[in-house]
């Protein structure tokens, strides 16, 4: 089984779980992201859809795409305007993102304790948070072998 088939049983399960519909344009939207790599933007899942789904237009990705956030089965890149399947969607805590600013990749980190502190120290400041990103970009591993070789 490959990872996507995992991610979207998963999504699958929960979305059964909360009592929330995944309809079959959610559930391409968030398969076309899973197999990808890297962040999708929401114009390029668009024109893949749209080969498939004659009527899907802006709109509709868009939905799709603020249904899969509030499930936490997506997660945005805010400073590439793109979305990423969520590694782990059982998880409620805060994430960190590894983005490879060569090839694309992104991988998803969940230190807990980084947000945690970032929540606390925001509190004490008067300052409710209500959403946190934290992007780390630079090199991965396959990347940086690459420029050194």
């Amino acid at each position: 089984m490959t990872e996507a088939n995992t991610l979207l049983q998963q999504a699958e399960s929960q979305c059964h779980t909360r009592g929330v519909r995944f309809t079959p344009i959610r559930r391409r939207v968030l398969e076309l992201i899973a197999e990808n790599g890297g962040g999708l933007k929401a114009y390029d899942l668009l024109d893949q859809l749209s080969t498939e789904h004659a009527a899907a237009r802006p709109p509709t990705v868009y939905r799709a795409l603020e249904f899969l956030i509030e499930q936490g089965l997506v997660h945005r890149i805010e400073s590439q305007n793109a979305y990423v399947a969520c590694a782990c969607p059982e998880h409620a805590h805060g994430f960190q993102l590894l983005i490879c600013r060569q090839c694309g990749y992104v991988e998803e980190l969940h230190l807990d304790e980084i947000s945690d502190q970032l929540a606390a120290l925001a509190q004490r400041q008067g300052f409710n948070v209500e959403r946190q990103t934290i992007e780390l970009q630079g090199l991965c591993q396959a990347c940086r072998s690459v420029s050194n070789a």
